[in-house]
């Protein structure tokens, strides 16, 4: 599988997220976010963490005038696989990519730590290997990660089965560490080839290093 994964000013988990994929076998290239054509044959482009433009503005309000975006979105449109990674999720929200906005953690501090979460639903590519309802231990590192969506959208959410992961605890309780409506930590677009998540699977790809729950995460979009 050929991965590309978008690099921005202030990215800063691009070499993490290589590092997985190659880690699983897979072939990675880093695209400069001043490139306007993805690399031919691309299965999968990743909008990795960081603080892209150093969130002026607001979280990934500049990024998504970057002149890679609009090859990133036709790729998307058509039906390619796109991650967003907290960062990244942000930008996918910003390109309306994926329906919703972010705000500040509801304790306006910065949030680093290892965090549970719970399996919503797996008919998807990014989920497909695990079961529903099953508890995950993946860290998030964010200060704007406070998903929201209106009333009308968030019950569309859940009639098109696209709220994939929630905050819990180790069992199975919400455990909401910033304020995301309903507890939400991943959700996908309709045609479930667009997903975005603040948590961050490419941290946890070794048990040596707290998890490896971001594996079967990963591996959800090898063929």
């Amino acid at each position: 599988m050929k991965v590309a994964v978008v690099v921005f000013p202030g990215t800063n988990c691009e070499i993490d997220t290589k590092y997985a994929y190659e880690k699983l076998g897979q072939e990675v290239t880093l695209v400069f976010h001043k490139e306007e054509k993805l690399p031919s044959d691309i299965d999968l482009v990743v909008l990795p963490g960081g603080f892209s433009y150093g969130d002026y503005l607001r979280s990934a309000a500049i990024a998504k005038f970057s002149p890679i975006m609009k090859d990133v979105i036709s790729f998307a449109n058509s039906g390619g696989y796109v991650l967003g990674i907290c960062n990244g999720f942000q930008m996918l929200l910003e390109m309306r990519l994926l329906p919703g906005a972010m705000k500040r953690n509801s304790n306006v501090h910065f949030i680093s730590k290892y965090q549970h979460l719970q399996v919503i639903d797996n008919n998807n590519t990014f989920l497909q290997k695990f079961s529903v309802g099953e508890i995950l231990n993946v860290p998030i590192a964010h200060g704007e990660g406070n998903y929201f969506i209106d009333e009308v959208g968030l019950k569309e959410l859940y009639a098109n089965n696209q709220v994939l992961l929630k905050y819990v605890d180790e069992n199975g309780q919400i455990d909401n560490p910033n304020g995301s409506i309903d507890s939400i930590a991943c959700i996908c677009n309709k045609n479930k080839n667009v997903f975005g998540l603040m948590p961050h699977p490419e941290r946890a790809i070794e048990t040596l290093l707290g998890s490896s729950d971001g594996v079967k995460m990963l591996q959800g979009f090898i063929k």
